[in-house]
């Protein structure tokens, strides 16, 4: 009998959706989750794709810079916390930096994929001091699931030229998981 090897996409979504099951019903804290996908990209060698041309990769490419982003973040600051090894936390934070504006660089990509066609952002309300009025969601109407966050003027500038950004703040469609510390 022969079994079809799951690809990257289908390997990569499943355990990713089954982390978000797992973090909405309180099995596991942002921390944990973060770490998790990390793993995961680890063990199975994940790199992001060199040219989106395609939502799929484009989606799959956010979510890896997220992650790195994500880890490389939490990473210095438990070192920040402990007051120890300050030139490598500002390393992890370089780093964080660095995949933040890849993901970045990856919705532009995926913007100019569909052409700015259903697609929206807004501010949201965010708890957090650093992220209040800084932090937009952007939305791609035609993709189950699409939902992506940034902070980054340039990106903005570029949603409010081509009309999708919508002004004033609105929950975000996953506010549980944004307005949660790591």
């Amino acid at each position: 009998m022969y079994y079809r090897k799951k690809g990257l996409f289908e390997s990569f979504f499943e355990n990713r959706s089954f982390l978000i099951m797992q973090l909405e019903n309180g099995d596991m804290d942002k921390p944990t989750f973060i770490r998790e996908n990390y793993d995961f990209l680890l063990r199975i060698g994940a790199t992001p794709f060199a040219r989106v041309n395609s939502m799929e990769k484009g989606i799959f490419n956010y979510q890896y810079y997220n992650i790195m982003a994500k880890y490389y973040r939490s990473v210095a600051i438990d070192l920040e916390k402990r007051g120890k090894h300050p030139r490598v936390a500002l390393s992890y934070r370089h780093k964080s930096d660095d995949q933040y504006h890849k993901k970045n660089l990856d919705i532009s990509y995926m913007l100019n994929l569909v052409e700015f066609e259903n697609v929206e952002a807004y501010y949201v309300k965010s708890k957090s001091k650093f992220l209040k009025d800084k932090l937009y969601e952007i939305v791609f109407r035609d993709y189950d699931k699409a939902i992506f966050h940034s902070t980054a003027d340039w990106l903005l500038n570029v949603l409010k030229d081509n009309n999708c950004f919508i002004e004033g703040k609105r929950k975000s469609l996953i506010d549980d998981y944004i307005n949660a510390r790591y």
